[in-house]
Parts: structure tokens; C-alpha cells; sequence
């Protein structure tokens, strides 16, 4: 059956929020900062915002796309290829964030699989055991477990939960 592209916008975004939400409860606990590599309209920067009021966030893309009122503190916004921001980051952070949303697909599907598998390791080395990554592109290769979607998440969308054990 062939999706709209607004039903597939509702099925990217409620997916987003519920896993979201979910993570948001999962490390409450959790100390370390959230990152958002792949900011676009910063939608999901700002519920992040409001999930973790209390803790840093930094955003990550190629350039700023977002409205200016959503758009990041200039220190805590990494502009360029994710390639070269992700390891940089890494050297002003560390090890240090406690869920990593990475929203970085398109429509390239292969593109995107070389992207993915190219930065699971700087998000690895950036998350700390325990923490969370949640991404619209399949990550399997770099060791975390993979988390099973809430089940209150549409089926219809695809999306993707991992934890570091270690």
C-alpha cells in the first residue's frame, strides 16, 4: 500500500517522540550530556530541550536549516561533515553523552548506510556505557544491544534504539 508523504511525515515523527520520550525515562538517572547529530529544523532538538532541562545538548550538521529561535548556542553547535565534527567533538567532550539522536538518513538509502557505518564508531566513542542511541539508520555492526521500540511506536517507520553495555 503506498504511504503519502504525510503519513510518512506522522509515522517519522510520532516514532521520533515515543522513542524519545521512552530514553528520556530510561536515563533519567543517567548522568552526561545529549547530543543531536543531525539538527535540520531542530524539532527534535527543542523536545529534547524540554526532555532534559537540566543537562547539556549539542547539535550537530552540515549547516543551520532551523529557525533562528530554535537554533543552538554557537558553543554547543558543531557545523560541517559529520566525519570531521563527530571526532572533534570527541576532543572538546570526551566520553560523555548519555543519549546521541541521530537522525541522518535521506533517501539514498546506500549513502546513508555508508554514513551509518562510518559514524557508529565516533557515536561510540562519545556515549557512555549505559547511554542510548536512537537513529533513523541501522547500527548494528559497532557492539551496543539493540533496544526493542516501545511498543506504542508505529510499525510503520523505521527506527532504531541501541544501548552500550560497556
Amino acid at each position: 500500500m503506498h504511504m503519502s508523504e504525510l503519513d510518512r511525515m506522522i509515522a517519522r515523527l510520532m516514532t521520533q517522540r515515543i522513542c524519545l520520550d521512552h530514553a528520556a525515562r530510561e536515563l533519567a538517572a543517567r548522568e552526561g550530556s545529549v547530543l543531536e547529530v543531525g539538527l535540520g529544523k531542530a524539532r527534535t532538538f527543542d523536545h529534547l530541550r524540554a526532555l532534559f532541562p537540566d543537562r547539556t545538548l549539542y547539535a550537530f550538521d552540515f549547516e543551520v536549516h532551523a529557525p533562528k529561535r530554535l537554533v543552538p548556542p554557537q558553543a554547543s553547535l558543531f557545523l560541517g561533515d559529520f566525519r570531521e565534527t563527530l571526532p572533534a567533538a570527541f576532543d572538546a567532550l570526551g566520553c560523555s553523552a548519555a543519549l546521541i539522536h541521530a537522525d541522518i538518513g535521506s533517501r539514498d538509502r546506500e549513502a546513508d548506510a555508508r554514513l551509518a557505518a562510518d559514524v557508529a564508531p565516533m557515536l561510540d566513542a562519545l556515549l557512555v556505557p549505559g547511554g542510548m542511541v536512537l537513529t533513523d539508520r541501522a547500527m548494528d555492526d559497532v557492539g551496543w544491544q539493540s533496544v526493542p521500540l516501545p511498543d506504542a511506536a508505529p510499525g510503520n517507520w523505521p527506527y532504531f534504539m541501541y544501548r552500550k553495555t560497556a
